[in-house]
């Protein structure tokens, strides 16, 4: 039987987020984190901006999967980890503004599998433009099949 998720889901999804060094690296923050729902926002800097100065649609993807992702784990149990399966993203504007956030929700969660969704804005004077949609499958790989370190 799984451990249910603790109260403190929060601090769970943080301590995880955090050995993200990937997300260090591009300067992301986790923020807004609720049950079902987490945002990772990434600020506009040359270092991940592509040829044509937009923000590069692999960053848009990484926090897309990131806060998809840690949106699913604020559902599951606190024994489990998730892991995605796999995603499908849509670019419908160019990355561009002074950061970007990516607004990640759980569609249906199951025991096994979570079905997730990120939509990615760009922020520029105050104003939010969709710049991509996601959508996400998160496999739980509970305390029993959990990688072990």
């Amino acid at each position: 039987m799984n451990t249910p998720l603790s109260p403190d889901f929060p601090a769970h999804v943080v301590a995880n987020y955090d050995k993200l060094n990937a997300m260090r690296l591009i300067k992301a923050t986790l923020t807004n984190i609720e049950e079902g729902a987490v945002e990772v926002h990434v600020p506009h800097w040359d270092g991940i901006e592509q040829q044509h100065g937009y923000i590069h649609g692999g960053i848009v993807g990484m926090i897309a999967d990131t806060a998809a992702g840690f949106a699913a784990m604020t559902v599951t149990p606190a024994d489990a980890s998730v892991l995605t399966v796999e995603y499908k993203l849509n670019f419908v504007a160019p990355s561009k503004g002074e950061k970007l956030i990516a607004r990640g929700a759980v569609i249906r969660a199951g025991q096994t599998l979570i079905v997730t969704k990120a939509d990615v804005y760009g922020i520029a004077a105050g104003v939010e433009t969709l710049c991509a949609v996601m959508q996400q499958t998160i496999i739980v790989k509970h305390a029993s099949t959990a990688p072990h370190e």
